[in-house]
């Protein structure tokens, strides 16, 4: 197992568990202490986890992957749901795309899409993401606004109140929402304010929102709220939706695509 991979899997260990302990670590990966032991302190100095005697505990007290080690999880379910989004745009709309894996995908799913592979724009992109600007700055068939603001390591995400004055200017056909969960009470929301602040505007100034988002997300909240359920049109997701999910949201006038 790569040192890449080993990180993936203890930073997710730490998510799910709160805490671990090295030994206990180094029988699930099947490596030494010695490797989780140095791998610990490494992650410790990039502020990814707090180091503890024998251990590690998660850092702070609302955790957050960086995005490099997001990409892996749940990704096939992400590729369906990112070809199926990039399916409800149309040549020549405005799209805004937030930051996230799963849009990230949806980027890449519009890129790749032959009737969009000309135009006058083919397509508008308005991102606050810029690994998401990156990608799609090389199809000269795009036009790509990049809203301005503050990096956020994390995500990739520009946010704060630079954005705004690009933000107030314009108007989308859609929005499409990468989110860190989904209910139909609390809405879809993000870990971080500001992140869901940009996101909320995103939102409105679109004519139609579209949430995407695995299984895994919904009937769960966080700490930022970006937007009601109701102010959602659409949900992608996976097949992994259970019935009751997909009546709940339903009920809140959400369109629930399976794939």
């Amino acid at each position: 197992m790569s040192r890449d991979a080993r990180w993936k899997t203890l930073l997710e260990l730490l998510v799910e568990r709160g805490r671990l302990d090295v030994e206990e670590a180094a029988a699930e990966l099947a490596v030494s202490a010695a490797t989780i032991r140095r791998d610990f302190d490494q992650l410790a100095e990039q502020q990814m986890l707090v180091r503890t005697r024998g251990g590690a505990v998660v850092h702070g007290v609302s955790y957050e992957l960086p995005l490099r080690y997001k990409t892996a999880r749940h990704a096939s379910e992400k590729q369906r749901i990112a070809k199926a989004v990039a399916e409800l745009i149309a040549p020549g709309e405005a799209v805004g795309l937030t930051g996230g894996t799963t849009t990230t995908e949806v980027a890449r799913a519009l890129a790749v899409r032959g009737d969009l592979a000309s135009g006058s724009p083919a397509l508008t992109v308005v991102t606050n993401a810029l690994n998401i600007a990156n990608e799609l700055a090389v199809r000269p068939q795009f036009k790509i606004v990049v809203t301005g603001g503050v990096a956020r390591p994390q995500s990739y995400e520009l946010v704060g109140p630079l954005a705004d004055g690009v933000l107030g200017q314009i108007t989308l056909d859609v929005a499409v929402l990468g989110v860190v969960a989904f209910d139909v009470t609390h809405g879809a929301a993000a870990h971080d304010e500001a992140e869901a602040a940009i996101n909320r505007l995103l939102c409105e100034r679109a004519e139609r929102v579209v949430v995407a988002a695995d299984s895994s997300k919904l009937g769960r909240r966080a700490f930022a709220r970006i937007c009601a359920a109701e102010a959602v049109d659409t949900l992608v997701t996976d097949v992994s939706v259970s019935e009751d999910t997909v009546r709940l949201f339903a009920e809140a006038g959400v369109v629930v695509v399976a794939v």
